[in-house]
């Protein structure tokens, strides 16, 4: 089933996520459902929280990108209650954005590696090592899970410069492709 993506302005996207418990009803089919509506929308990362969910969950599937990026190819994960438990302490910026915040691309700094624990949709428990832009797209779902957003990572200047924008989404003067849910 596809689901509402939820937009710039939403509360749930500024929520801290909670920890999922074992007793969470079906999440192999809510991986499933946030994969198929990631993939309608044409993005690379979901979090529960971008279809109104706050708990710590999110999809990736760099497949998509892996002729530019190949450490993508065959990334794709469902994260449940995942921590960074180790990253780099070198860095590479690039543009980022994000299908809450539809129209809007900023560069980002991120580490150029993260070392990821976490529970996949069955529960089952891997720690992975992920490099590249793999790793940024971990970092930025995971970003979501903290009421984090890739704009909270700009200067305090393109942040500015972004406040009519970011005001258009709050009040619904936006066009998304997507099944989307606003504030308006």
């Amino acid at each position: 089933m596809i689901l509402p993506i939820y937009l710039y302005g939403m509360t749930v996207l500024r929520k801290e996520a909670e920890l999922v418990g074992a007793d969470y009803p079906d999440l192999p089919k809510l991986a499933e459902d946030m994969f198929l509506t990631m993939d309608k929308a044409n993005g690379v990362g979901l979090a529960a929280p971008q279809v109104g969910l706050a708990i710590r969950m999110f999809v990736v599937d760099g497949n998509g990108l892996a002729e530019d990026f190949p450490e993508c190819q065959g990334y794709k994960r469902c994260m449940i209650n995942p921590e960074i438990i180790e990253q780099a302490d070198t860095f590479n910026v690039k543009d980022e954005g994000c299908l809450s915040i539809p129209g809007i691309y900023e560069s980002v700094k991120r580490p150029d590696w993260i070392v990821v624990r976490y529970l996949d949709e069955n529960l089952v428990q891997h720690e992975e090592r992920v490099e590249g832009f793999a790793a940024r797209m971990t970092l930025h779902e995971y970003d979501h899970l903290d009421g984090k957003m890739f704009i909270d990572h700009v200067s305090p200047l393109r942040k500015q410069l972004l406040k009519a924008k970011l005001g258009n989404i709050v009040k619904g003067k936006v066009a998304c492709s997507y099944k989307s849910k606003g504030v308006h």
